[in-house]
């Protein structure tokens, strides 16, 4: 598997900017766990529960709650559509282990396949990032969230997760030029 990681643009549009920053640190996940076996997949870092094949699971739920459900408007695409929230609310972290690191890596990488499709579609009919999101977030608080709160918000959430992804690696085998 190659995994190739660019740089963010110094030089760009909003929407270019956002998603060079957004596709950069989808490729640092990727990288962090790209190399271990499952087993080191399932490896926390004590005291924490965090693994990294958790978080390839828990990205790839992210990627299809912001970008389709939200965004776009579709349906809880499988797994999550059947997934048992209501007696595990990280159930996203918690099932990914003894999955291997190709069906969770598949995993993510479909679901930005389909985040990028629906995120090129929002912007194709509409390119304003302060375009509101299909589905209201509180809808009794009229609170919706626009595609540009979307996009920052992915960037953070790669970027908090990448940090602990670095943490988590090197507690495995010592890489830190990953």
């Amino acid at each position: 598997m190659t995994i190739e990681r660019t740089d963010p643009p110094y030089a760009a549009d909003e929407a270019g900017m956002l998603r060079g920053f957004l596709d950069h640190y989808r490729a640092t996940i990727r990288l962090q766990a790209s190399g271990l076996t499952d087993e080191q997949l399932d490896q926390p870092l004590p005291p924490s529960d965090l693994t990294l094949g958790g978080m390839l699971k828990h990205l790839a739920f992210v990627e299809d709650y912001w970008l389709s459900y939200n965004l776009a408007g579709h349906d809880p695409a499988p797994p999550w559509d059947t997934a048992p929230w209501g007696e595990d609310a990280d159930w996203d972290w918690h099932s990914a282990a003894g999955a291997s690191h190709a069906e969770l890596d598949g995993l993510l990488v479909e679901a930005i396949g389909r985040s990028d499709a629906c995120l090129d579609a929002a912007l194709a009919a509409d390119p304003d990032l302060g375009r509101l999101v299909a589905r209201p977030r509180d809808p009794a608080k009229g609170e919706t969230a626009t595609t540009r709160w979307v996009l920052v918000h992915m960037v953070e959430e790669y970027a908090r997760h990448a940090g602990h992804a670095d943490l988590i690696r090197q507690s495995i085998d010592g890489a830190t030029d990953v």
